[in-house]
């Protein structure tokens, strides 16, 4: 260990800071979440057109986060802290002057990219002054996203007569605490800076392999941003040429087990972030008749996970980072499958249940990441969360407003081809294809009797996500599983230490 990492003490305010920033990046989140039947109503938007707000405020968060772990070492914390400053407050500026679908998308890219270039600097400054103690110090960390989405969703609740500008103007409030926190702080030098590991070596743990997962999301990412639909072959030619000249300047294909949790991250995301950002619009015809229910759910959730992860530290001493990751997916499997079937107050078990099962999935996976490739510094531990949200934002947001958009035009066509050929509208663009789509103002104008005829077959639409998005978690368990066995064939889960790192 260097001088310079011996002498250097946990700065309390600095961790708290960091924590407060990333309450703000997820009370935007909550807001929007929450908000975003009400702009389906302003701005007429079809399913896929709201998935693709959803993946906008995703996907540019990784294109920034992944941006900053290239050159934050270089440029410091505190620049990276101050542009992200500035893109949240220009951010809402330009949100709550949106006048319909694009300035809107348009805001919530802008907001997405000072949310990423936030977490670019919070989880390495975490992981530097905590170094002995990464994996609980960074669920500590992450119970500021929860927080924030709990909070986030409340100020809709209690101001939910009121615009939708007005409830994303409070997002100020957040923004303006965390910068008042962060300016006057000092900085810590990277782990990985004051063990002397090369810049080289850092950009050997992502390797070809890596660099080409990475590559491949972020040119699907410019395809969405353009609005044009995918071309997926000409996407894999140039992520190949990418990982070529990745191999040729590092001579690696990167740390195999690395390479093997990037896999897992786009599931994850949308396991998590995914259905965290539709599930107020999943449950809200499920439900009991109480007003705001599903947010009342949504709040409750976030609640659970903020407070778990405060007390993160015994847990994952208990059953070590990849044990409480296999038994987290488990039970996010059944969670999901329960939320599918459940009705009425029923739904609270089952949130219950999903909470449990997500809440140690992302915290837990940085954790890990932290320990065991130290070497990868900022951009490891970044680069996970980049690829999750790139995955989330490029296919599992739009795709899951897609599948509705298909399985409502399936239903209705078929249960009520009247009242579907009133409602129906032109089909609207996505990265998947063209999109059945209905007429929000034609849906306005209907009787009782129908309205309610469409509503339970969007109840049954809907609530059938959640057993697909299952899928998902089921995928990562068996992954966990692979890797807990790999773990235990070298004699069970050790951090790695820099300066004894295992080649």
């Amino acid at each position: 260990m260097s001088s310079a990492e011996s002498s250097y003490k946990p700065d309390m305010k600095l961790f708290w800071a960091c924590f407060i920033a990333l309450v703000a990046t997820s009370f935007v989140f909550g807001v929007r979440a929450n908000t975003i039947g009400q702009l389906q109503d302003t701005f007429n938007l079809s399913e896929s057109q709201k998935g693709n707000i959803q993946g906008a405020g995703m996907w540019p968060f990784a294109l920034s986060i992944i941006f900053f772990s290239f050159i934050i070492d270089r440029i410091g914390y505190k620049t990276v802290a101050i542009f992200a400053i500035v893109c949240h407050l220009l951010s809402l500026l330009l949100t709550l002057n949106a006048s319909g679908y694009q300035s809107f998308y348009w805001g919530t890219f802008l907001v997405a990219v000072a949310n990423g270039t936030v977490e670019s600097f919070i989880n390495p400054v975490v992981a530097t002054i905590f170094s002995k103690n990464k994996a609980k110090w960074l669920n500590i960390l992450h119970a500021g996203w929860p927080a924030g989405l709990a909070l986030g969703a409340l100020f809709t609740v209690l101001f939910s007569g009121n615009s939708w500008q007005f409830k994303f103007g409070l997002c100020f409030v957040p923004v303006v605490i965390y910068a008042i926190l962060i300016l006057p702080r000092t900085f810590p030098i990277n782990e990985r800076v004051a063990a002397g590991v090369s810049y080289r070596d850092m950009l050997s743990e992502v390797g070809a392999l890596g660099f080409f997962m990475i590559a491949a999301l972020v040119f699907a990412a410019g395809a969405q941003m353009m609005g044009v639909e995918a071309s997926w072959p000409k996407i894999m030619a140039i992520a190949a040429v990418v990982s070529g000249l990745a191999y040729y300047y590092t001579r690696s294909l990167g740390n195999g087990l690395f390479v093997f949790v990037l896999v897992t991250m786009g599931p994850l995301a949308t396991t998590e972030l995914g259905t965290d950002g539709w599930m107020p619009e999943l449950l809200k015809l499920s439900g009991p008749n109480v007003k705001n229910f599903e947010t009342w759910v949504f709040i409750y959730i976030s609640t659970i996970m903020t407070v778990l992860r405060f007390y993160a530290g015994p847990i994952v001493h208990r059953f070590s980072p990849i044990g409480l990751l296999v038994i987290s997916a488990f039970v996010a499997v059944i969670g999901l499958v329960f939320l599918s079937q459940a009705a009425g107050y029923i739904i609270l078990a089952a949130a219950t249940v999903y909470a449990l099962g997500k809440t140690f999935l992302w915290s837990t996976t940085l954790g890990m990441v932290s320990e065991q490739f130290p070497k990868g510094g900022a951009l490891t531990l970044n680069g996970v969360s980049a690829v999750g949200v790139l995955g989330l934002g490029i296919i599992g947001s739009p795709f899951i407003g897609y599948q509705q958009d298909l399985e409502v035009d399936k239903q209705l066509s078929s249960k009520q081809p009247a009242l579907y050929q009133i409602v129906k509208d032109q089909p609207k663009a996505s990265i998947f294809g063209s999109a059945p789509s209905l007429s929000q103002e034609k849906i306005k104008a209907l009787d009782e009797k129908s309205h309610k005829q469409l509503e339970e077959v969007q109840n049954l639409s809907k609530k059938g996500m959640f057993l697909r998005i299952a899928v998902l978690p089921t995928f990562m368990f068996f992954c966990y599983m692979a890797m807990w066995f790999y773990f235990r064939s070298r004699g069970g889960y050790k951090p790695v230490a820099l300066g004894h790192v295992d080649d």
